[in-house]
């Protein structure tokens, strides 16, 4: 094996002895805090990145299983929603509260760092949520169930794919007529074939879907996969965003299982969790610390007060309309995790700032600002909020 392959596996070990050790570490310590992994999968990476030790750093290899892994948590985001349980006003409810988030988002972004480019990222980035995470703690924990799951469903549908469309967009390098022709011929295409995967399959098809669940060929997870990695690579040869097309592939997947294969579909569901969640998807949050610049943001003192204002701008921004837009979607005092569960974002914010980076519009320290206040969402918002829906459950029995 030649020394630069090595090097890659070696890493890539260390990178998995990672992931495997944050769900441990996250149970042991639950008895004092509840700490999700994927927070510690963060932590892990910046102890190990050039931040810390400097045993990982990011190569070819590795950056492109971490995309895969992004990808991959984004097709599963996608692949949650049941749009015939979010359509009507949950969805309108959703649709106008994020639409108030981008106006407020974009205006404090403009007050604080006038019309430049460096606004718009900023902006985007406080008006996401980061679906794909929240939903693997809140299904842990029981809570989709009910008009609350029904809700934050919608509110995280919407604060996943709005941004994704309005990077496409305003950040794709084309101009916005450009950009908007383009991302509909995209949306063409997903629909052709999201309605292709609700008719049904060839008879051979349908019977080696079944048949091969339970051996060695998995037709259905090489299908999902096989579409994933599609769709992105035509989302990224169009210069749209490639998550894009993994959440597109998620839809169209769902889609398919259940006019098709509905009683394959938590089967199928299951092995996307093992290839994702076993894989992939804590390789790219191990990636991602690898990548924090901690040492930019600690060493500017501003940068650093920052990541508190950033963090409450979530809160103020992502959270506060959906707050006020829940009234009588769920329940009183469910309307607060609501608003914490919609105002956490991380994967998304890892994104714009990878843009904003390349393009010269933010520095080092900024980003890591914003991604480190993406970071404390992730760490405090799900876990207040459960414990608000806890005693919210508990003052109602």
């Amino acid at each position: 094996m030649e020394e630069a392959g090595a090097e890659a596996l070696g890493m890539l070990l260390v990178i998995l002895v990672a992931a495997f050790l944050a769900p441990m570490v996250s149970d042991h310590l639950a008895r004092w805090v509840l700490i999700p992994a994927t927070v510690l999968e963060i932590v892990f990476g910046i102890v190990l990145g050039p931040a810390g030790f400097g045993v990982v750093h990011e190569d070819a290899a590795i950056a492109m299983l971490a995309d895969l892994g992004l990808a991959l948590l984004m097709f599963m985001a996608g692949y949650e929603i049941d749009f015939a349980r979010i359509a009507g006003r949950p969805l309108r409810r959703a649709l106008v509260a994020w639409l108030v988030s981008v106006g407020a988002g974009l205006a404090l972004a403009a007050a604080a760092f006038g019309g430049t480019q460096t606004a718009l990222i900023v902006g985007l980035a406080l008006t996401t949520t980061a679906l794909g995470t929240v939903l693997p703690i809140l299904r842990d924990a029981g809570a989709l169930q009910g008009a609350f799951g029904t809700r934050f469903l919608a509110s995280g549908t919407v604060g996943e794919f709005g941004p994704i469309v309005l990077i496409a967009v305003l950040l794709s390098g084309y101009r916005p007529l450009e950009g908007t022709l383009l991302l509909a011929g995209f949306f063409l295409l997903a629909g052709v074939a999201a309605w292709r995967a609700t008719r049904p399959p060839s008879e051979r098809l349908g019977r080696l879907i079944r048949a091969t669940l339970g051996s060695s060929a998995q037709l259905a997870v090489r299908l999902c996969m096989l579409l994933t990695v599609l769709l992105v690579w035509v989302a990224a040869t169009m210069r749209l965003d490639a998550l894009l097309g993994a959440f597109a592939a998620g839809v169209i997947v769902r889609l398919m299982l259940a006019a098709n294969h509905p009683d394959e579909a938590e089967e199928v569901e299951s092995k996307m969790d093992a290839v994702g969640f076993g894989f992939l998807i804590p390789l790219f949050f191990v990636v991602t610390g690898v990548r924090f610049d901690l040492r930019a943001l600690l060493a500017d003192p501003v940068s650093l007060l920052l990541v508190p204002v950033f963090l409450a701008a979530f809160l103020v921004v992502r959270g506060g309309p959906d707050y006020l837009l829940s009234k009588g979607d769920v329940a009183q005092r469910q309307r607060a995790p609501l608003a914490l569960m919609s105002a956490t974002a991380l994967p998304l914010v890892v994104v714009l700032t990878a843009i904003g980076q390349e393009t010269g519009a933010l520095d080092g320290a900024l980003a890591a600002s914003l991604v480190g206040a993406a970071m404390l969402s992730v760490l405090v918002l799900p876990q207040v909020g459960g414990a608000l829906l806890r005693r919210a459950a508990g003052a109602d029995q």
